[in-house]
This record gives C-alpha cells, structure tokens and sequence, in this order.
C-alpha cells in the first residue's frame, strides 16, 4: 500500500469513527472499552504516549525513548532491545520520513510486524503436549461409557 493510499484510508477511518454516520459521536479514551480490541488499542495509545516526549517532540520517539520502550514493555519478546545496534536497525526501518523520530502511525507498523512474527512463531511452533490424565478424568471416562 503506497503512502497515499494509506493516508486516505487514514482519512477515511477518521471520518467513520468521528461521523459515526451523520451524528457526532466520537470514541473516548475516558469510555471504558468493550472489547478485548478496544483495550488493545487503548493501551497502544496510552503506552506509545507513556515514552513519547520525555526528550522534545511530545509526538514522537526519539532513539532513546524507542530504545527505552522496547525495553520496558517488549523486553520478553525483544531480549536485544539494549543492543544499540539493533535499536537503530529497528529506527532506521520504521523512520519512513528520515527524521530521525518515530512517531505514532510508525510505532503502530512496528507494533503491526511483532504481532505478525509473533502469530507466524506461535502456528510454527508444536502444540503443547497433553496433559497426563488426572483420577478425576478417567472415572469420567470410565463413567460415560
């Protein structure tokens, strides 16, 4: 999807959520979320917003807020988030516009990616072996037959 078509998208997604169909409901961060997506994306939001700004732009990551981030809410995922240079890797490929920030629409493409790796990991991963049965389990299927 090329740049443009993803700010019209953008576009579009801002005037559902914002038009609601001709009344002015708008979704509210203070509303309690509904569903298990809702909170999702509320804790993005607020967790991208917890690391931004503490150095300039309060928009955006800098280097040291990314790095400080991927650390402190990635770190069982990202156990290299301390490795400078894997830091700057992660940067250098989400800095679309080379500004040397990463602000949110970039953060939320990051976000995007681990959560792809993460599912790709866990369907090529084995299913857990089962459970020995327990006494409880037998005398059930012992009963049922």
């Amino acid at each position: 999807m090329g740049h443009h078509s993803a700010s019209l998208l953008s576009l579009h997604l801002w005037l559902f959520v914002t038009d609601k169909g001709g009344s002015s409901a708008t979704p509210s961060m203070s509303k309690e979320p509904s569903t298990n997506l809702e909170s999702a994306m509320q804790m993005l939001i607020k967790t991208f917003h917890k690391y931004s700004g503490k150095e300039g732009d309060k928009f955006t990551l800098s280097r040291g807020e990314l790095r400080e981030l991927l650390t402190e809410e990635l770190g069982n995922y990202l156990g290299n988030a301390q490795d400078k240079d894997a830091v700057e890797r992660v940067m250098s490929d989400l800095d679309a516009n080379n500004d040397g920030e990463v602000d949110f629409t970039e953060f939320i493409i990051l976000m995007g990616a681990l959560t792809v790796a993460c599912n790709d990991f866990f369907l090529d991963s084995p299913p857990p072996k089962n459970k020995p049965e327990s006494k409880s389990d037998a005398k059930d299927g012992e009963n049922k037959e």
